[in-house]
């Protein structure tokens, strides 16, 4: 999980509960944020607490809403706590995905914290229905919310995951070239 939050965090994170939910100024913030979210589950809570209370939070912000639900599991030093927290980010994803199906950066939040659960737990159920989504919407240049960076992170991500076939990795290699 630390692995998948690094390579996906080192695009950034912050939340401001008065902000415009929509501005790319505001996302790009969010993302800067998570990277201390990262490895301090003070932060972690605080920007919970922050992005919980927007109002009206468009499907992006309640997929980091998810994200940070997933910090709390790595932060926890209860097993309990820890599946609690894991089941409460794969609902809050799930959410996110239902109202913006074809949204590349929910997609790969998602498909992150998939990735990086013990497979025993069954948090893996949409690595595949993840992959194919970020696939078409890469092969249709349609990046939605996600900037340049977070783009290059998500293609290298999904190269690196073992998840792709030979086929889509070539593809991968090739959305890769032309972005960089």
């Amino acid at each position: 999980m630390k692995r998948l939050l690094c390579l996906f965090l080192i695009t950034a994170f912050a939340a401001d509960a008065y902000a415009q939910a929509d501005s790319p100024a505001e996302l790009k913030q969010l993302r800067q944020k998570m990277v201390l979210a990262l490895n301090s589950g003070k932060t972690t809570d605080s920007l919970y607490n922050t992005l919980d209370k927007m109002p009206n939070k468009p499907p992006v912000y309640v997929a980091y809403l998810g994200i940070l639900d997933g910090l709390k599991a790595k932060h926890s030093w209860n097993p309990y706590s820890k599946l609690k927290y894991l089941g409460a980010a794969e609902k809050v994803l799930k959410q996110a995905v239902d109202a913006d199906p074809h949204n590349i950066e929910i997609r790969f939040l998602r498909f992150s914290i998939e990735h990086n659960a013990p497979g025993f737990l069954g948090y893996n159920k949409n690595l595949t229905a993840d992959k194919d989504e970020m696939i078409r919407q890469l092969n249709a240049q349609n990046y939605g919310t996600a900037n340049k960076p977070l783009t290059i992170q998500l293609i290298k991500f999904l190269i690196d995951s073992k998840q792709c076939s030979p086929a889509e990795i070539e593809t991968l290699h090739k959305h890769l070239a032309a972005i960089s």
